[in-house]
């Protein structure tokens, strides 16, 4: 019986040290998570900042610069577009058969994707690619390419 009573309080005061050790490294953890939620989240505050600093400073200033695809561009089954420089620096008249029964001319805007303009089937960008990209089997292969979307684009001969 007294070892029982000597070995009591002896086992009782080695629970109590684990329980302080459990509790000690639940408490780093916490704060290791926290700190790293602290800078993903200011991380992530500095990619939105910087993001909206760069299109602020698109919006705001001078259209790029997209002179180097004035011309005339070939499609397919005879679509075309042409691209003529606007009035403005950056802005581009674009003329073009897009389909076998659709047509028009479209006013255009430089931008970092490539000329940006609306048409009756909603808001376009025109982008640099090649052939390939278009997914129009006779422009595949060509190297100097503008494409809408799949199916819809125009090559230099």
């Amino acid at each position: 019986m007294r070892a029982l009573l000597i070995l009591a309080p002896a086992l009782a005061l080695a629970a109590c040290n684990t329980a302080d050790k459990a509790a000690d490294a639940t408490a780093n953890a916490t704060e290791t998570a926290g700190n790293a939620a602290v800078a993903v989240g200011g991380s992530i505050a500095n990619a939105v900042e910087q993001g909206a600093s760069d299109l602020k400073k698109e919006v705001s200033g001078k259209p790029v610069d997209r002179d180097d695809w004035v011309g005339r561009w070939k499609g397919v089954e005879g679509t075309y577009l042409v691209v003529a420089k606007g009035a403005e620096p950056g802005t581009y008249k674009l003329e073009m058969q897009y389909t076998l029964d659709d047509k028009g001319s479209f006013e255009g805007k430089g931008t970092s994707e490539g000329i940006a303009f609306k048409r009756p089937d909603g808001a376009q960008t025109l982008r640099a690619s090649d052939g390939d990209a278009t997914g129009l089997k006779y422009l595949a292969g060509k190297k100097d390419c503008l494409t809408v979307h799949t199916g819809e684009g125009y090559c230099r001969d």
